[in-house]
């Protein structure tokens, strides 16, 4: 059997009743400690001040007759004011800290019961957080005993795991937190799942920036408001959300509607704005496409991030504003900071909790759902309530979830796609034949958009009569080369990602040599990328 110790704290008020006989009538919180029959308390440390000295060998003496194996240790610590939660709570924490607990042989209690309020609530801070390795123990009069100076005693166990009420509640708002973050889309694919069972806690414990990093489509805005909507709704914030999309903030005007600016400040500045930082204030900055910000936005943005204050254009007088930061980005920000278009000491502040959104080809087990989730959506905001008849729906998930879906604009292709087919059903039902005719659409908007990014490419490169004179294998082949090289320092490093199975045969000669002939045969030299 283990021993029991105890640690309390004189009562100045209950523990004091004189040394008259009388005083055996009376309850008295640590002498009821050391009264139970069925708690043998073989320790008590009791806690007190220098001005309690004489009360607590008072106490101590009592206990020793009623309590004779029970080993009384007493302990001087003095609050210069009890009601002071630091100084409380310092002291507490210094005490524990000096103590050598072996928690082998010995079960260790904390006495509740006297004290200040700010007293109690520390001892429970310091139990909860383990720095005192026990539990808490409360002791009341007994009025319906006939010695009602024994009382009772009643043992509290904060490990929360053990009260099923408690976890299971728990559980609830964990599952109901996730549930929001996914809109309420019952999501199967387990990588995703897990990625927002972090977020969630994420979420609800942390103030520190959120960076969303994932294809245009897979849902970064989205995430973004319902993250500020479950922060808000835990009153995690008061102030408001702000989105940003960083694309749109060029110049002199991406500094002024961020950070503000005074009345003329530049040309055309006949008011004073307070800018979306400011207007964030106690709420959520949220900036989409963050790549997109010029070097200059981005010391100011990381000065603001960092000190909560900023100077809005025009103006000495720095302004403050206590904002959360989420960003979203579909770069490679880590490539970025290699070409020198983002700054590294601000990716290094934003990127404390990331978490890369998946892309809906990716997320395939989890389609039928997003489809459901969006006819839905078409009924609250159309009035209309349209429904797959079930052949149709069959074809259309068999599709969705085939690997001719390419679903290069992710949920935005499949918002768009339901919308038509919601829009164009006869009688409200979606039939095969109107699947049939979004299935060659779709097709046909994915060839255009490859095409349309490949030549995109190739113009920076090649003149429009070469292009125009090009079969389309070489168009597509020669447009994921340069795409390949554009993300790469060195002729050599291209080569290793483009050649990445041929080159570890050591058939072949050497991966810049390769990709050098290749880029010749259209009259390209690795000068012509590299300088772009």
């Amino acid at each position: 059997m283990k021993k029991k110790v105890a640690v309390s704290l004189i009562g100045t008020q209950l523990d004091y009743v004189g040394k008259r006989v009388n005083r055996w009538t009376r309850w008295r919180p640590n002498v009821s400690l050391c009264s139970q029959k069925h708690l043998i308390i073989d320790e008590l440390h009791i806690l007190h001040d220098n001005h309690s000295q004489r009360l607590a060998n008072n106490v101590a003496a009592d206990i020793e007759t009623i309590a004779p194996n029970t080993s009384i240790c007493l302990h001087i610590v003095n609050f210069s004011n009890p009601w002071d939660f630091e100084e409380v709570y310092a002291k507490l924490f210094d005490w524990c800290q000096q103590q050598e607990f072996d928690t082998d042989t010995n079960d260790y209690l904390f006495h509740i019961t006297t004290g200040t309020h700010v007293v109690q609530i520390c001892s429970f801070l310091l139990t909860e957080s383990r720095h005192f390795p026990g539990r808490l123990i409360q002791t009341s009069p007994d009025n319906s005993n006939e010695n009602r100076s024994i009382g009772q005693a009643q043992i509290i166990d904060l490990d929360l795991s053990k009260y099923d009420q408690l976890a299971s509640r728990f559980d609830i708002e964990h599952q109901e937190g996730k549930v929001f973050l996914k809109g309420g889309i019952e999501t199967r694919n387990t990588a995703f799942n897990s990625l927002i069972t972090q977020i969630e806690k994420v979420a609800i414990r942390s103030s520190d920036p959120i960076l969303l990093m994932g294809p245009t489509g897979s849902g970064k805005s989205q995430l973004a408001t319902r993250i500020y909507q479950l922060k808000k709704h835990r009153s995690m914030v008061t102030g408001q959300l702000v989105s940003v999309n960083c694309a749109t903030l060029k110049g002199i005007n991406a500094m002024a509607a961020l950070f503000g600016h005074t009345k003329g400040a530049f040309t055309g500045a006949q008011t004073s704005r307070d800018g979306f930082l400011l207007t964030a204030n106690n709420g959520v900055l949220f900036l989409d496409e963050i790549g997109e910000l010029g070097l200059e936005e981005q010391a100011m943005l990381l000065h603001a991030i960092e000190t909560k204050t900023f100077h809005p254009v025009g103006s000495d007088i720095p302004v403050g504003s206590n904002f959360q930061l989420i960003t979203g980005t579909n770069r490679d920000l880590n490539l970025e900071v290699k070409l020198g278009t983002f700054r590294e000491d601000l990716l290094a502040r934003i990127n404390l909790w990331t978490y890369q959104l998946p892309a809906l080809k990716d997320r395939k087990e989890d389609i039928p759902a997003n489809i459901d989730y969006e006819i839905e959506l078409y009924a609250q905001k159309s009035g209309l309530r349209v429904q797959f008849n079930k052949e149709a729906k069959t074809t259309f998930v068999n599709f969705a979830t085939s690997g001719q879906a390419i679903w290069s604009g992710n949920f935005r292709d499949l918002s768009s796609s339901i919308t038509r087919l919601c829009t164009l059903a006869s009688s409200s039902r979606i039939s095969v034949d109107d699947v049939n005719d979004e299935i060659q659409r779709l097709k046909c908007i994915w060839r255009q958009k490859e095409t349309s990014a490949t030549r995109d490419t190739l113009v920076n490169y090649l003149a429009s009569e070469q292009i125009d004179h090009l079969d389309h294998f070489d168009i597509n082949q020669l447009g994921y080369v340069l795409s390949v090289c554009q993300k790469h320092s060195s002729m050599a490093s291209a080569g290793r990602e483009l050649f990445n199975v041929t080159r570890t045969l050591k058939t072949q000669t050497n991966d810049s040599s390769r990709l050098q002939k290749y880029l010749a045969k259209f009259g390209l030299k690795w000068a012509d990328i590299s300088s772009k």
